[in-house]
């Protein structure tokens, strides 16, 4: 959504959008929506085992560590910072230089669907980024809506141009012959990844949650050293009041205190 809105500040509010119509439609219904659902079903940050061996696990869902309002603004800030990589390398990319063997400049047609590839790719890849245990299914999900969305470009463009508008032909005819295409899908989709990756890399190296060293203790082969996991169990997971139930609950807590009090 971002990127319309920063295609349209760029384009004085003109109202000229940026991507065809049936491709904001089917945004949300076929080329990102299954990842979300499979990751929501079936992954799996912690096996059954060790959350078993590690009960102070089920203290991030009591205390709403996973659901404060610091990580919601940050994955929004992160969808902010994606929006603004693709928006302005697609534009500057497309933008000089002629697009095509016949030297023709990349119209709004090329630039939308180029940049709305990128922004499918990114937004699957962020979802593989962000999955801990990996599925057949979720494979299927995450590289099938990057597929069905060239299939779609293939089918939606063989149409009629009454019918297909400003996708008529352009992935056979502009995007797929043109090896630009695919040099700024690359390079703009691993850009916007970056920041994110990075900053994971980061917390889970030098500030990891409980649920993270939980993982580490999987990776770095100390499951079986009852020192090890002893010295894990120990880390008590800080307290945090965020969220409407929080706040209500600490409020309820201290009217039921000082009502045990006075009796």
């Amino acid at each position: 959504g971002f990127t319309v809105f920063l295609y349209e500040a760029n384009a004085s509010f003109s109202g000229q959008p940026a991507y065809n119509d049936w491709f904001l439609s089917l945004y949300n219904v076929f080329f990102t929506s299954l990842p979300v659902i499979a990751m929501g079903v079936f992954d799996q940050d912690v096996s059954a085992r060790f959350c078993l061996k590690f009960p102070l696990l089920y203290q991030e869902g009591v205390q709403n560590v996973l659901f404060r309002w610091r990580r919601i603004f940050g994955w929004m800030f992160n969808g902010v910072c994606q929006a603004i990589i693709i928006f302005f390398f697609c534009t500057k990319a497309v933008e000089p230089q002629a697009f095509n063997n016949d030297g023709k400049v990349a119209g709004l047609d090329i630039f939308g669907a180029t940049m709305y590839t990128c922004v499918v790719w990114a937004v699957n890849c962020q979802m593989a980024l962000a999955i801990s245990y990996f599925t057949l299914i979720q494979h299927l999900f995450i590289w099938g809506g990057i597929a069905l969305w060239y299939l779609f470009l293939l089918a939606y463009g063989a149409m009629p141009p009454s019918i297909s508008t400003t996708a008529y032909k352009v992935f056979v005819e502009s995007l797929a012959p043109s090896p630009s295409f695919w040099l700024v899908t690359l390079f703009v989709v691993i850009s916007a990844l970056v920041p994110y990756f990075s900053y994971s890399a980061i917390r889970m190296r030098f500030f990891p949650m409980y649920h993270n060293m939980i993982q580490w203790i999987r990776h770095e082969g100390h499951c079986d050293d009852p020192e090890y996991c002893n010295m894990v169990r120990q880390r008590s997971i800080r307290s945090t009041t965020v969220g409407f139930t929080a706040r209500s609950m600490a409020r309820n807590n201290c009217l039921e205190d000082g009502i045990y009090d006075h009796r």
